[in-house]
């Protein structure tokens, strides 16, 4: 048979004017793995909003940052840390630019899903004390149902004392479970309902004890193992029932980051979304050489719930360091002159991306969703059905985003959250486009997000750190 002649013309045409879908495998890099290392000891402290602030704001002073103070000094080329309310954290980095010249700011979350203890949680009912708790952001709540959980999270007395709780991270700590119903039992109870009724939010009771306190032998007294749950907390932590009401007491899985799958390609770990953007986006910060314009970090509280609340991206607590910022930097400052500056910076919202599943490919989009090992996810909206509470990126910065990408070697994925009418997410995107600022998402991709221990592939989290190490130092 006569060999068929290749036809090198329709190979060169493919190559110029196809896509070409690249693997963030194709050129392995050094250090991956040394990354995802540092990573996993992240998240097996930051299991808190507070703990991954508190992280992020060491980090910056081993670095050299000094705290931004309302009254303090500012100097040109400075580097500065503000705190706010212990559970968000801006960091600046004065540039050699005209700061008229706009910011290159990415922001990410570092508020996960969970459940928290509510604000008179211990009661006791046949003989076991138990929690009430409410959960926190988007979960499936039968998967917090018998899994080894901790407690994080601080109580403030009266006297304006703060105390740290810390119980089920040690191996040596006990661990609290919410039991499920065993299936003996639970065809009418659950089986025969749909899932939101057969789980619901005071399903969610946490068991804190069974043994009461016994005061004299022969005598049995009303909520003894509750009495006695609490001794030993007044014991251990000098608290007492009251003290609950001014407390946040977080409840998150007690397991540690691992390695998953026999290649270790894959990390398994609580809190991905959204600490898997937040520490890139950290150390990317942190690494940055030759600051032009200056650069702005934010890790913010809340968007699980909407953004709401004074350390939330929507308060105004960014627009007022940023005044504080530009304020010292400009003559005859007044607002418009900030809205200027605003309007002319660049940002990216560094939040996860869902990755196609194979097992539940009828709900993702194949040519669109994220793939595991595709690199970096470039989301141009979120929202719901037809673009609802989305921001939706310009065409001109998305150029400019690919352009930058593709000459700094980043591997990148343009994409979508599932079909159209499946459902939906969003982000803090459409925050940073009120107030004037080109912005994009721009993150890791996630399998099994919002449950207690998620999927992410290494190769794509040190993708998502170059990327926004490229984009600080580059984008203008």
């Amino acid at each position: 048979m006569k060999k068929i002649k290749k036809n090198t013309n329709i190979e060169k045409l493919k190559k110029t004017i196809l896509s070409e879908k690249k693997s963030a495998w194709e050129n392995e890099e050094k250090g991956i793995d040394i990354f995802a290392e540092d990573y996993m000891k992240f998240l097996n402290y930051a299991k808190t909003e507070r703990l991954a602030a508190n992280f992020i704001v060491n980090m910056a002073v081993k670095a050299g940052y000094e705290e931004l103070k309302w009254n303090g000094k500012i100097s040109n080329g400075g580097k500065y840390w503000f705190l706010n309310k212990s559970k968000s954290v801006i960091l600046i980095h004065k540039g050699s630019d005209d700061i008229l010249k706009g910011f290159n700011l990415i922001a990410t979350h570092i508020d996960a899903p969970r459940i928290d203890l509510k604000q008179n949680p211990l009661i006791e009912d046949s003989g076991i004390a138990l929690f009430k708790t409410h959960y926190y952001g988007g979960i499936k709540k039968y998967h917090w149902f018998n899994i080894p959980l901790a407690i994080h999270g601080v109580v403030v007395k009266k006297d304006g004392e703060v105390v740290n709780i810390n119980i089920g991270e040690k191996d040596t700590d006990p661990v609290f479970l919410i039991p499920d119903l065993l299936p003996h039992l639970s065809r009418k109870t659950q089986e025969n309902k749909k899932i939101l009724d057969a789980y619901t939010g005071e399903h969610l009771n946490l068991i804190a004890g069974t043994q009461p306190y016994k005061i004299t032998k022969n005598v049995k007294e009303k909520d003894q193992v509750k009495l006695n749950v609490m001794n030993i907390l007044y014991k251990e932590y000098g608290i007492t029932e009251s003290d609950f009401t001014s407390a946040e007491l977080e409840l998150v899985p007690a397991y540690k980051s691992r390695w998953a799958g026999v290649d270790k390609s894959l990390i398994a770990g609580y809190g991905h979304d959204d600490r898997a953007c937040s520490y890139a986006s950290l150390k990317a910060f942190l690494d940055i050489k030759n600051v032009k314009r200056t650069c702005v970090a934010v890790f913010a509280d809340k968007e699980e719930i909407g953004s709401e609340g004074i350390t939330s991206l929507r308060s105004l607590v960014l627009t007022d360091i940023l005044a504080l910022f530009v304020s010292k930097f400009v003559k005859n400052y007044d607002e418009i002159l900030l809205r200027k500056v605003i309007s002319s910076s660049f940002a990216v919202s560094g939040d996860v991306d869902a990755a196609m599943d194979p097992t539940w490919k009828e709900v993702n989009e194949p040519h669109n969703n994220a793939k595991i090992g595709g690199g970096v996810s470039i989301n141009k909206f979120t929202g719901h059905g037809g673009k609802y509470m989305a921001n939706d990126a310009n065409a001109e910065y998305l150029a400019k985003i690919r352009k930058l990408f593709d000459e700094n070697q980043v591997v990148y994925q343009f994409t979508e959250l599932g079909k159209v009418d499946e459902g939906g997410g969003g982000t803090v995107a459409k925050y940073l486009a009120k107030l004037g600022m080109e912005v994009v998402d721009c993150g890791t991709p996630v399998l099994g997000m919002h449950s207690p221990y998620e999927l992410v592939s290494k190769v794509d989290l040190f993708q998502t750190f170059k990327a926004y190490k490229v984009f600080f130092e580059n984008i203008k």
